[in-house]
């Protein structure tokens, strides 16, 4: 699967990992997040990440900031981004199965690292049931 990875200036850190950690689950991850901790424009990011889904260039994306909100709304402003903020594996998993959702968020400072992976895995894993 071609995945697309976002964040702004706090999430750098998480992005990395989460970015190999997908690459070692097999998928082709591209990223179009910063990679400077200097501060920036997140909803620039979002909304990068949010027309790369909504024009296929990726099957479906993760976005990461502070919290995964502000980055998440950017990101819902584009036409056909269904991206949703997730702080748990329950909520990753409904927002798919539900909601057909192609972005999932969450937020560096909410979040640790290892709860990332198992959010993005269970994301992954789930099938919209529509």
């Amino acid at each position: 699967m071609k995945i697309g990875i976002g964040n702004d200036h706090s999430a750098v850190e998480m992005k990395n990992q989460i970015k190999e950690y997908l690459e070692s689950m097999g998928h082709e991850v591209v990223n179009y997040g910063t990679d400077s901790t200097d501060s920036c424009n997140y909803p620039e990011f979002g909304e990068k990440v949010g027309r790369a889904v909504a024009d296929k260039e990726v099957d479906c994306a993760v976005l990461i900031c502070g919290t995964g909100v502000g980055i998440s709304i950017a990101a819902n402003k584009v036409n056909g981004v269904r991206a949703a903020v997730c702080s748990d594996c329950a909520t990753a998993r409904l927002v798919k199965q539900h909601n057909n959702a192609n972005i999932i968020a969450f937020g560096a400072r909410i979040v640790g690292i290892e709860l990332a992976k198992d959010i993005v895995k269970a994301y992954l894993d789930a099938e919209f049931e529509g």
